[in-house]
């Protein structure tokens, strides 16, 4: 008998460089620039500086374009 023991809901992430910490256990965070939500276990890009979380690299480059991280 398997058994899901993941945590439901949404965690609470610190975004580190390179990697991020689980402050709170869920299952998934949601997008700063669209709202949606993004499984843990999928989540590759992130804002540091913002601690903010992205769904796709593309919708990260146009969050950093607009908040002067990156040229345009």
């Amino acid at each position: 008998m398997d058994r899901d023991f993941r945590a439901e809901g949404q965690a609470d992430v610190e975004y580190l460089d390179g990697e991020y910490h689980v402050v709170k256990p869920g299952s998934f965070v949601i997008c700063a620039v669209t709202g949606t939500q993004i499984p843990l276990d999928a989540l590759r890009y992130w804002n540091v500086d913002l601690q903010e979380a992205y769904a796709t690299a593309a919708i990260a480059l146009k969050r950093f374009q607009e908040t002067g991280g990156t040229p345009k």
